[in-house]
């Protein structure tokens, strides 16, 4: 049981560490988007913002995909 509590909060602390990072991207996205396209106040850049995000994210999931797929051969 010792083991398995030690995995589940190595677990939660690598999750924690993952949604600070994503945070720390977030912001950094906003930045340079902003300096592209101006504000990200209005609906049209939000959008943009949110498609672009999302695309960004699939691609970085299939990729990782990829190695894991090819590490495990």
């Amino acid at each position: 049981m010792k083991k398995e509590v030690m995995e589940k909060i190595a677990a939660l602390i690598t999750a924690a560490f993952g949604l600070v990072a994503a945070l720390a991207w977030n912001d950094t996205i906003k930045a340079i988007f902003s300096e592209i396209f101006g504000s990200t106040n209005q609906l049209v850049p939000m959008i943009v913002y949110a498609v672009l995000v999302t695309v960004i994210a699939v691609l970085a999931t299939m990729w990782i995909g990829n190695i894991a797929e090819k590490l495990e051969k």
